[in-house]
């Protein structure tokens, strides 16, 4: 697979996202993210409630680690990318990184799974869904 820019949304961080210092909490790293990749999804032309309705599917979340570089404030608009890094039958690996202007802020990879909404265990991504992801990674 040849590489993509990343696909990009901004956030910005409300009171509700910081500690009393107006210094973002480090769990509203992970709802960041959790909003750039149905962004994604949702730019690649999948709603979360099409792919349930349609395919039967659900993407959870398996595994994620994050590294955190600097802090984001109160007030500030954020750049939060998601790239497609690996693919396989019923997963995938998102390379997922938080900006502020140029400043790296964290680094994210999750590990997607496809599971089948009936039962929740690993399905094979539908062939015409991971097309679509493909190309806009």
């Amino acid at each position: 697979m040849t590489r993509r820019e990343a696909f990009s949304w901004p956030v910005r961080v409300y009171y509700e996202d910081t500690d009393s210092g107006g210094v973002v909490y480090y769990a509203s790293y992970l709802k960041f993210l959790e909003r750039a990749r149905t962004e994604w999804l949702r730019a690649c032309g999948f709603e979360q409630t099409d792919l349930l309705r349609r395919y039967g599917v659900l993407f959870v979340v398996r595994a994620i680690s994050v590294d955190y570089f600097k802090p984001a404030m109160l007030d500030d608009l954020l750049e939060v990318t998601v790239e497609l890094e690996e693919n396989g039958k019923s997963q995938m690996i998102l390379a997922q990184n938080v900006r502020r202007g140029r400043e790296a802020l964290a680094q994210g990879r999750v590990r997607l799974v496809c599971v089948k909404s009936s039962s929740f265990k690993p399905f094979r991504v539908p062939v015409a869904v991971i097309g679509k992801l493909q190309k806009k990674s």
